[in-house]
């Protein structure tokens, strides 16, 4: 019966990909471990690859979706609010909804889970039941988070202007130049509103991570050493990753596979920067040459430029402005190379597209999600940081695990030009070292999620607790 069943809920935040992660990790409680699930996500600013995997879950019977209404923020925050800033504001004034919905619910839950923007939903005092903190990013962005109110203390100036890495007790130092957004300029609203889920999120039972063991030991380490970082995080840490959409249905093929079929194995590299990073027109032009000049097949998912933003297509995915990849690609260009690559606008299937045969590499903007949807297709990677914590994740990438490679200054401080982006796509694309290396990751995560496998057994270990806790309000 279903009332027998512990009852899970999960509330996701809008943008930067966190969706898909929360909607793998309920289905994950379901299948796995004997969860209801609802979760509850706001309807607001879905990627279509987001929108996608939204409408099979609620159509599925296996969970379900309830779709908060936006709250109207637009008196709370600029209109030029930072993109962080806008979903934290959000989250908080969902706050009253959730709270209703839930009080609303035929079964009681058990189990809440709240992504990590939403860190103030911990804090509902009349449900009382296991919560945790759910971060669909990795150890070193949670480490990072949990360290800022320190630093604060610790570090005059801005963090950008310093010439020695930050010190992480016990974590690989970060680079000034690679911290993530909200550390960028200490007056924003946006960084006040970092230093607060730094200490919010500690306020549950634990905290869930889209990672997992041997992919991170040294920071999953520090983090829980009582005499290192665990003085920050004061709650367990439990790796669960790496959660991922899994591939489509054959019969949902597009053109893009049908297209991919005919080329030759490992001859593809895939560009795209995920549903929210944008170029100035200079940059997408050297793109556009670089690519032409490394006489490799592609695929680019392009969308059309705008100044000085790079994450400037939040909040406005899949609208679009209406232009034609002609409008401000580099004249001739889609003529030239019709024959070695697709122009896709806006979108394209990434997940089937990473895991074609035919592609062998991916031009990224490191997103957390792209990263591990990469590494689970055994892809290496060209890491092109753009915005939020990409700038952490492509020096794991490049300088840790060795799977990707990168350009000598971030993209954001310089335009890279055509003949930097050949060498980084033909090395890429030629070289063996970081495809050998990526399978070994691959491997390695792959063996994680599976039963016995140490992030299937970290999830056990905290679902146990609201197993228990059902157990003891009486459920049958």
């Amino acid at each position: 019966m279903e009332s027998s069943k512990p009852h899970a809920i999960l509330l996701a935040s809008p943008g930067l990909g966190h969706l898909i992660p929360v909607l793998e990790l309920a289905k994950r409680l379901v299948t796995h471990h004997g969860f209801r699930v609802t979760v509850f996500a706001i309807a607001a600013s879905a990627s279509p690859a987001e929108s996608q995997s939204l409408g099979s879950a609620a159509s599925s019977k296996l969970l379900h979706v309830v779709e908060l209404p936006p709250a109207d923020i637009s008196s709370l925050v600029d209109a030029d609010a930072a993109v962080f800033t806008r979903i934290v504001v959000m989250m908080r004034e969902t706050i009253p909804s959730f709270r209703a919905a839930i009080s609303a619910m035929k079964f009681p839950p058990s189990l809440m889970i709240v992504d990590f923007f939403g860190f103030e939903a911990l804090e509902i005092p009349e449900f009382d039941m296991p919560k945790y903190t759910f971060v669909p990013s990795n150890a070193c962005l949670l480490a990072l988070t949990l360290y800022v109110a320190t630093l604060d203390v610790e570090v005059k100036g801005e963090y950008v202007d310093r010439a020695e890495p930050l010190q992480l007790p016990g974590c690989k130092p970060v680079r000034p130049e690679d911290v993530v957004d909200p550390m960028l300029d200490r007056r924003n609203q946006q960084y006040l509103e970092y230093m607060r889920m730094g200490v919010g999120i500690t306020k549950a039972d634990g905290i869930l991570l889209n990672t997992w063991e041997d992919l991170e030991p040294t920071t999953l380490k520090a983090l829980r050493d009582h005499k290192v970082m665990a003085q920050f995080a004061k709650v367990p840490i439990y790796p669960v990753g790496p959660l991922t959409r899994p591939v489509g249905k054959e019969e949902a093929r597009s053109e893009l596979l049908d297209w991919l079929d005919l080329q030759p194995a490992d001859s593809v590299i895939y560009v795209s920067f995920g549903s929210g990073g944008t170029h100035s027109s200079e940059q997408l032009a050297e793109l556009a040459w670089g690519l032409e000049l490394s006489q490799q097949r592609f695929i680019w998912v392009v969308r059309p430029p705008i100044e000085n933003d790079p994450s400037g297509s939040f909040f406005t995915t899949g609208k679009g402005r209406g232009e034609h990849p002609s409008d401000y690609l580099p004249e001739g260009f889609l003529t030239r190379t019709k024959n070695v690559g697709v122009v896709v606008p806006l979108w394209a299937p990434q997940v089937e597209i990473l895991s074609h045969p035919s592609v062998r590499g991916f031009l990224s903007h490191c997103g957390w999600g792209s990263t591990l949807e990469s590494i689970l297709s055994g892809v290496p990677m060209v890491a092109w940081p753009l915005y939020a914590e990409q700038r952490l994740n492509a020096t794991m990438l490049t300088e840790e695990l060795g799977i990707a490679v990168r350009p000598e200054v971030l993209p954001t401080k310089r335009v890279v030009r055509k003949e930097e982006i050949e060498k980084m796509v033909r090395k890429v694309m030629e070289e063996n070292h970081s495809r050998e290396r990526v399978k070994e990751v691959m491997n390695s995560g792959e063996r994680a999620l599976r039963k016995g496998g140490s992030s299937y057994n970290s999830l056990s270990q905290a679902a146990s607790t609201a197993i228990s806790f059902h157990k003891s309000t009486g459920a049958p």
